[in-house]
């Protein structure tokens, strides 16, 4: 679109108005040629046409002539042969005189007659062979050979004598470098001299500075956001960059943003609403806090589309390991639901990257979360998406590691097999680029030295390899996916040995480790780390990965930023990575910094996106409580200035200041030293949450003690007695400024203690299918890195079930301590047969149950069979219909992995028809579920019980499609349906990293509640309510926080462990 009062004036040049044939090689002999071949043609065309019954008779039957006949066959080849003949003279005609167009009709001619002859040759060489009435010989001698010479003939000037066919030079006389004239298009070679000047261009990051945004669709009106707390993400005029560095100049403002022309046009105090233009769009947002919209910088959406399905899935190319010459565009699906509930989350912009699976993925693509007209545009397509409609940076997914040798590499086939065959895929993919970048420059130079019409070839170009070889021109931002060590140096060795910069490495879980290795890399900049908080340990590359790798990272100088991988994570929630970082110590202005301006800034759009000033796009949000904070919810989304929701859900929350960043960065436990005692005194405790002790607290003033022996809580009080006798052993003492009691976690469903490395196999106890029972405590492994993290975050104790393949558990749990180093230490396993597990997800339609019909009708009929088993042998007490009669008689809980709401009325069905045939109760609880608010009234009528894992799920399979996310989409979430139909409830997770946020799980439910729960039901979900679905009793180890555990800025301080010790961490 052109500005207001400039023209834009366009004008055709005629590219034959400066040439002329050349009179030095005007296309004599084939000129000649066709003169002679054209009569050839006519005198051969005539009698083939007008006597195709005569002629083979005359020309090709054996002496004397007519004593036989040609076949019906050869006489129509012999009339089609005379067609030919004098259809190709018209052309040949036209290609003989000379002017201008003579060069290139006469190459079209000669490429056809060709074509024509080498059909033409092995037909006629047929038509002899195989007509017993024709010589063959004659047939050979008068017409397959003179044309084969006429063909070699042909592609002999073609390839090698190409100004026979005459060339033409400049008016002037020019004639190509090689001395010789040119039959090159002046006209191609033009345009392959402008080329010239994109592909030397340097890009340059798009400016802030417009009258209206390139995004922005007439008709929409402005919008003024009045009262709101905003964060600009930027520190005040004047504040060095070494103090913005270490936070200061950065501050919340009460201020007014206006919003017109999809652009942030003002951010200031009192901005008066009568002043604008009548039709602005007045929004109250009473204080809340504003920022700008979240940028994720790795995400899938669109081409991982969700719920996964084989048909909607368009993440890798995988023909070859290296596919530079694909684009997530292509793949990208505008109607992936999954788009829209990201955007719920706050977040407007995404890098769509291809996946991992190879080690060149292909071109990504920068997108912002609004599509259609619902959202405020015209069309639904993924063009309409790009966040930057004249691309003035482009992107590219590159992967080390693991992936590429296991995904794509087959042994004996194809590699790369081996990190070292990575190596050589890079380099060898490099050197093809390299090669096309130095054959383009060199033309270019030597057009632009001598003009286009010296030139006797055009500029070379190969689509295969030009992604790459603008990726060694600058004008690619390159993000890698790298994990290790290795890889990492490996890679940065390619930017040096080739020359370009990289943007970031993404996962990234050695970063921290290697700062100054990072910052090797070519071109002066180091890359920036795209990294997860903890999601860490699935992988054997992601096993040194640490909580604190942000906070190290930006210690040392690299730019830390949080992204979600979606659908590894749930993007929705992306803005929750960084509030963790800032839990494990990252400032609190860089941790959100890396979701806004730093991934902003890392793509090339640091002056469109990112912060809240005037002249960047209108993506705002506005919060419902900080936007680090638990739990926080976007009340509205802005997009290029269009409000996302017309009548979003909002929480009924308190209004809330912003997190005090000024206070001491809470320190990881992963960074502490820890001791063991039996006995400590906790000072300055202010609230207990500790069953059986909730009240001690309660009119002591401003804070109490708590004095543990032996490992157990033994006084919440004044304590006075407890504590002259421990002064008296001198008993440690610890400070606190505001101590929470709180009860310790436990985690049921989970494959903690039977898994270390979910990808190794040797690493794990192992998954089978329905034809397999087992028992989680012949095969538990203790001691490990899960372990000792989830225990570090208050989970003392897990409930584990054999895993079953694809997902979830089959066979009889196990309960034990976390903090234990082996299965026979004393008090490591509390229970050796907690409950019976089974899943009826997909993955159950396998082996002898193809169907959930079936699976939901075998097992009905081995709980009714079950209910007449009676033990006949010491082994059959360990089967599994031995575990089922327990089940039957009420012994035993029955515990199903399930997600949708179809499956969990059926498991209800089942369970009252097995109730009334066996006249007893079943103890019935459901894991997972994704869709059991759909079936909560049912669910509490049977008195079963949900454990939600996670507690905030997603559409990730078809089971769980109609999954609740939350405001502002939905009306609450799943357990705010559960509570509210009284199921007991409680939190697990589906990965063992999850139980490093188990309480921040129970923190968002408190959070987002609107009242349903108090601080102590909300740690119930993770604690108590584990042992009331289960019917057993309560645990008693505890954990000591520092700060309330359902916020964002507390830590663990110390762990009751149930082994008769408290770990304290210094």
């Amino acid at each position: 679109m052109s500005k207001k009062g400039t023209t834009k004036t366009t004008t055709s040049v005629d590219p034959y108005a400066v040439v002329e044939i050349d009179p030095s090689s005007p296309g004599t002999i084939v000129r000649v040629e066709l003169v002679l071949e054209s009569v050839l043609n006519l005198f051969i065309a005539y009698p083939a046409i007008s006597r195709p019954h005569s002629t083979p008779q005359e020309l090709y039957l054996p002496e004397p002539a007519g004593a036989s006949t040609p076949s019906v066959e050869t006489v129509m080849l012999v009339y089609w042969y005379g067609i030919s003949m004098l259809a190709l003279t018209v052309p040949m005609l036209l290609a003989i005189p000379n002017r201008l167009g003579a060069v290139e009709s006469r190459r079209l001619v000669y490429i056809l007659l060709a074509a024509v002859e080498a059909m033409w040759v092995p037909t006629v060489m047929f038509m002899a062979r195989s007509d017993e009435r024709i010589d063959a010989e004659k047939v050979i001698a008068q017409q397959a050979v003179p044309m084969a010479l006429f063909l070699v003939f042909r592609l002999w000037v073609l390839f090698v004598k190409p100004h026979w066919l005459g060339r033409y030079r400049l008016r002037n006389g020019s004639h190509s470098k090689s001395g010789k004239p040119s039959t090159l298009s002046l006209e191609r070679l033009q345009q392959d001299l402008a080329t010239c000047a994109k592909l030397q261009r340097t890009p340059q990051d798009p400016s802030g500075h417009r009258d209206r945004n390139a995004r922005y669709i007439d008709g929409h009106p402005p919008t003024l956001i009045k009262n709101a707390t905003v964060w600009t993400g930027e520190p005040v005029p004047g504040t060095s960059a070494a103090d913005a560095r270490a936070g200061k100049g950065y501050g919340w403002v009460q201020a007014d943003v206006l919003l017109s022309h999809g652009l942030i046009k003002t951010v200031g105090a009192s901005i008066r609403a009568d002043a604008l233009a009548d039709d602005v769009v007045v929004y109250e947002a009473g204080g809340r806090q504003l920022t700008a919209g979240i940028v994720d910088m790795h995400s899938h959406a669109g081409v991982d589309e969700l719920p996964e399905l084989r048909g909607w899935d368009d993440t890798n190319e995988l023909s070859a390991d290296i596919t530079p010459f694909v684009r997530s565009l292509d793949g990208l699906d505008p109607l992936d639901p999954q788009i829209q509930v990201i955007k719920s989350g706050g977040v407007t912009t995404s890098l769509v990257l291809p996946g991992s699976g190879n080690n060149i993925g292909g071109e990504a693509f920068v997108v912002k979360h609004a599509v259609g007209r619902p959202d405020g545009r015209l069309e639904v397509s993924a063009e309409d998406m790009l966040a930057d409609p004249g691309r003035s940076w482009r992107y590219i997914k590159m992967a080390c590691g693991e992936n590429a040798k296991r995904v794509y590499g087959k042994t004996g086939e194809h590699g790369p097999t081996s990190r070292l065959g990575e190596s050589w895929e890079f380099r060898h993919a490099f050197e093809q680029a390299s090669r096309l970048v130095k054959q383009q420059d060199d033309w270019c130079a030597a057009a632009a030295a001598g003009g286009v019409e010296a030139m006797d070839a055009y500029l070379p170009q190969d689509l295969r390899w030009e992604t790459l070889g603008a990726v060694l021109r600058g004008q690619v931002h390159v993000n890698t996916h790298c994990y290790t060590v290795p890889d990492l140096e490996a890679f940065i060795d390619h930017t040096n040995e080739f020359q370009f910069p990289i943007r970031a490495f993404h996962h990234a879980h050695e970063t921290y480790i290697v700062p100054e290795l990072l910052k090797r890399a070519w071109g002066g900049r180091a890359p920036a780390a795209a990294l997860f908080a903890e999601n860490m340990l699935y992988k054997a590359e992601a096993y040194r990965g640490s909580e604190q790798a942000g906070k190290i990272l930006y210690e040392n100088g690299i730019t830390p930023v949080y992204v979600s991988d979606n659908p590894v994570l749930n993007a929705q929630h992306v803005v929750f990575e960084a509030a963790k970082a800032f839990r494990y110590g990252l400032p609190y202005h860089a941790a959100l910094a890396g979701v806004t301006t730093a991934p902003a800034e890392l793509l090339g759009l640091g002056e469109r996106i990112g912060k809240v000033k005037a002249g960047f796009d209108a993506d705002v949000v506005v919060w419902d409580s900080d936007p680090l904070s638990v739990g926080a919810t976007p009340v509205q989304v802005w997009i290029d200035g269009t409000a996302q929701y017309e009548d979003p859900y909002l929480l009924n929350k308190s209004r809330s200041d912003p997190i005090d960043s000024s206070k001491p960065l809470t320190r990881s436990t992963e960074d502490l030293d820890v001791t063991e005692d039996e006995n400590v005194v906790f000072t300055g405790v202010r609230r207990s949450l500790l069953p059986g002790f909730e009240q001690a607290v309660e009119g002591a003033g401003e804070s109490t003690n708590v004095v543990i022996t032996n490992g157990k809580v033994a006084c919440v009080g004044a304590c006075d007695a407890e504590l002259q006798a421990a002064a008296a052993k001198k008993v440690r003492t610890v400070k606190l400024q505001n101590g929470y009691l709180s009860p310790s976690f436990t985690i049921l469903g989970s494959v903690l203690g039977l898994s270390e490395i979910s990808a190794e196999a040797d690493t794990v106890d192992g998954r089978h299918g329905n034809d397999v029972f087992s028992r989680a405590v012949d095969g538990l492994v203790l001691d490990n890195k899960q372990l000792a993290a989830a225990y570090r975050h208050g989970v003392t104790r897990a409930i584990s079930a054999p895993v079953f393949s694809g997902g979830g558990a089959r066979g009889v749990s196990a309960g034990f301590l976390t903090s234990a180093s082996h299965p026979l230490q004393e008090g490591a396993v509390w229970s050796d047969e907690v409950s019976v597990h089974y899943t009826l997800t997909t993955a159950a339609k396998q082996g002898n149950t193809p169907s959930i019909s079936s699976a939901i009708g075998a097992l009905r009929s081995s709980l009714l069979n079950a209910a007449e088993f009676n033990e006949t042998t010491a082994a059959s007490k360990y089967s599994e219909q031995a575990y089922l009669s327990r089940v039957v008689a009420g012994e035993l809980p029955l515990v199903i992995t399930v997600d949708s709401a179809d499956t969990i009325a059926s498991i209800l069905r089942v369970k009252a028809e097995v109730e009334e045939a066996v006249n007893a109760d079943i103890r019935l609880a459901i894991v997972g579920g994704a869709e059991s608010h759909l079936v909560a009234k049912e669910l509490a009528a049977a008195g079963v019980g949900v454990v939600l894992a996670p507690l905030l799920q997603y559409a990730q399979s078809w089971d769980q499609r109609r999954s609740l996310t939350g405001a502002p989409l939905t009306n609450g979430t799943t357990i705010n349906a559960l509570l509210d139909a009284g199921v007991t409830t409680a939190i697990g997770i589906t990965e063992s990293w999850q139980a490093r946020v188990l309480a921040l799980s129970a923190a968002t439910a408190y959070a987002n509640a609107e009242g349903r729960l108090g601080e102590s039901d909300a740690l119930s979900l993770i604690s108590t309510n584990v042992y009331k679905l289960l019917g057993l009793k309560n645990a008693d180890d505890f954990v000591v926080f520092e700060g309330s555990p359902l916020e964002i800025q507390s830590r663990v301080v110390a762990v009751g462990s149930g082994r008769g010790f408290v770990s304290v961490y210094n």
